[in-house]
């Protein structure tokens, strides 16, 4: 099987959208017209959450009229984000079917089908014409990108000249071996972790200078704690990340927080720029 079929049956779950809009009813929005921020608590699937967004929008110089491509967009949070807070045009592609949609009729509920749409699509073939965004992001993405190289290189042709490819990933920041299952992955078959140095040499391969790099593990070790605190004693929100991750959830996140916590693991920040 291909990795990019098997990532995408990774995040295959076919009742996704119902389920979201399901919860936002039981927490008294009108699913029809709802507000981008209602799903900040779902569709912000990263260490960091919506904070972390913000920074890579920032650290990008995302503000308004940037054209945005975001690669493995999700549901959508962060290319909403981009629009909402920011004021860019957004394109998200994505290769699992279900995100896609999910993403599109969540943007379209949220009135903002205007300035963001959502494709199916691989970064290794990216369908897009050359030299047509301003910015390029990837959030907790390659994880699962077994070729960097190939799709770095695709961003660099779809990037205008001077362009900026930021990338906020768990990267290897240590030695050892994490426990599987984690967010992104049930078991190391569809996992291709690799360290800031190599991120960094695949960059500088497709034509890419680095400007910053951001270890940003303590305040995701603080992100992935302060969960727990923040929901104790209250009742489980019915809209929340549990819906993306599925029922095994916890377990998937608390072996991520184990690897960070040891040093094997950690969320990066590389910010680029198109030669």
């Amino acid at each position: 099987m291909h990795p990019e079929t098997a990532v995408a049956d990774h995040y295959r779950n076919p009742g996704l959208e119902q389920s979201i809009l399901d919860a936002l009813e039981r927490t008294g929005h009108d699913p029809d017209q709802i507000e981008p921020d209602d799903l900040l608590a779902v569709d912000e699937l990263h260490v960091g959450g919506v904070q972390a967004t913000r920074d890579v929008a920032v650290a990008a110089g995302i503000t308004s009229g940037t054209e945005v491509l975001d690669i493995g967009s999700g549901i959508g949070g962060p290319a909403r984000l981009f629009a909402h807070h920011f004021g860019a045009t957004v394109v998200g592609v994505d290769v699992t079917p279900e995100f896609v949609r999910t993403a599109t009729s969540l943007t379209a509920r949220a009135g903002l089908s205007h300035s963001v749409a959502f494709v199916e699509g691989s970064g290794l073939h990216l369908p897009f014409a050359e030299d047509e965004f301003d910015v390029a992001t990837l959030l907790h993405v390659g994880m699962n990108i077994a070729d960097k190289p190939a799709v770095f290189a695709e961003v660099a042709r779809v990037l205008k000249p001077g362009g900026i490819f930021a990338v906020y990933d768990i990267m290897v920041t240590g030695a050892g071996s994490p426990v599987y299952p984690l967010p992104w992955a049930a078991d190391a078959e569809i996992s291709f972790l690799g360290s800031p140095d190599e991120y960094a040499d695949a960059l500088r391969e497709a034509g890419f200078m680095v400007e910053s790099t951001r270890d940003r593990r303590d305040a995701g070790i603080e992100f992935v704690e302060s969960g727990p605190k923040r929901a104790a004693g209250e009742s489980p929100s019915p809209l929340g990340m549990h819906l993306v991750m599925g029922p095994d959830g916890r377990t998937r996140t608390a072996n991520l927080l184990a690897a960070m916590k040891a040093g094997v693991l950690g969320p990066v920040e590389l910010v680029a720029r198109l030669r």
